[in-house]
């Protein structure tokens, strides 16, 4: 059984958000907050906020820009997020939208039609809401029959979902449309010195099937993994309007030095098992499509895989200069980037990894038709 990706698909905004125009906001912000408190932060009942600067979170992230749902929003220093529309329930909602976007060009690049699918995962960090599951709402509009459900496995989704699709196949289904839609932008504190600069919107989708004729990247080995840590958190959920709680912290948080040191050698080890597993050398590995949170995280996993010897730029795909952290996105727009720089026979590794910790890891190999 030769299970493959066959065709991606990728969305994103229209608006941008430099890294001089993000921080513009935030410095605006904090001066009229710690000058409106300033007496409390002299008592010490306060922290002054911080403001920050462009050079900062490039040579912190490599982030140079992002694609945002609506940027006036969060450019406006008395609100900090987005200026969403809500829409009414008989309208398709902007995650189904962007979803359905994504994975028409996805079925286009793979040649295949709404009849030919059988299953439609949404796997994502964000999810716009309870239920209905919105994966079940791209369903209906793309006019597809069978089944559909929603995951969150944070980060990690893309990789996760690419083995629910898989497993899916092993059991009878012809084709999976993965889709996975990040609006990041609704949970980021752009408050914060710290995570304001990090995230992206985007919508990517994936055809995953069956075939031994059909180019695309065979799914050769799948590696899952998952360790409980706070050190990536986001405390959002139906709970809180019952608690006894400030709701205006109800986002993304983390510690990232405590992240990148954990979470490196944690991916770096799992891929050299995986690899070693599978009997190839990793310098042998044309293309890493890694996690895009951050450009030295990947350039640290990179040389503790391949060597420092060995670990050459392009191996590893950056794309987060111009979307930033995506995401479960982040790989699947690597992948849909770059994989006609992958040949006939060569091996790729989809690796992502975030909050859990959460690490999946998916060894392929190219087959042209």
């Amino acid at each position: 059984m030769g299970i493959r990706i066959t065709g991606t698909g990728l969305y994103h905004p229209e608006d941008i958000i430099t890294n001089e125009e993000l921080v513009g906001a935030l410095n605006a912000y904090v001066e009229q907050y710690n000058s409106e408190n300033a007496d409390k932060i002299e008592a010490g009942e306060l922290e002054a906020r911080r403001g920050s600067s462009a050079e900062f979170i490039e040579k912190a992230s490599g982030v140079k820009a992002r694609y945002v749902a609506e940027k006036s929003g969060i450019l406006n220093p008395k609100r900090l997020r987005p200026l969403l529309r809500e829409r009414s329930n008989d309208e398709l909602s902007i995650q189904a939208e962007w979803g359905v976007t994504a994975a028409k060009q996805a079925m286009e690049n793979a040649g295949v039609t709404a009849e030919d699918i059988d299953v439609v995962i949404l796997s994502c960090s964000n999810l716009q809401r309870a239920y209905p599951a919105v994966a079940i709402e791209i369903q209906t509009a793309l006019g597809i029959q069978g089944y559909a459900y929603d995951m969150n496995v944070a980060c990690s989704a893309a990789t996760f979902g690419i083995k629910q699709a898989y497993d899916a196949i092993k059991a009878g289904a012809r084709r999976v449309l993965l889709v996975n839609v990040e609006i990041t932008s609704g949970h980021t504190d752009f408050r914060s010195r710290d995570c304001h600069f990090i995230f992206g919107d985007v919508a990517t989708a994936s055809i995953i099937e069956e075939t031994t004729t059909k180019t695309g990247f065979e799914v050769e080995d799948i590696q899952l993994f998952t360790q409980f840590s706070n050190n990536i958190r986001n405390n959002f959920g139906f709970l809180n309007p019952s608690e006894t709680t400030d709701t205006d912290d109800k986002r993304f948080k983390q510690d990232g030095r405590k992240v990148f040191k954990e979470v490196c050698p944690l991916v770096a080890k799992m891929i050299t098992k995986q690899l070693a597993k599978n009997e190839i050398a990793p310098e042998t590995v044309k293309r890493f499509w890694l996690h895009q949170a951050n450009a030295s995280m990947n350039e640290l996993i990179l040389k503790l895989v391949v060597g420092k010897e060995h670990a050459k730029p392009d191996l590893v795909p950056i794309i987060l200069d111009e979307f930033a952290n995506t995401s479960s996105a982040g790989v699947i727009i690597a992948l849909h980037r770059t994989a006609h720089e992958v040949n006939d026979g060569e091996y790729g590794v989809l690796c992502s990894f975030g909050a859990g910790y959460s690490v999946g890891s998916i060894l392929v190999k190219k087959h042209v038709a």
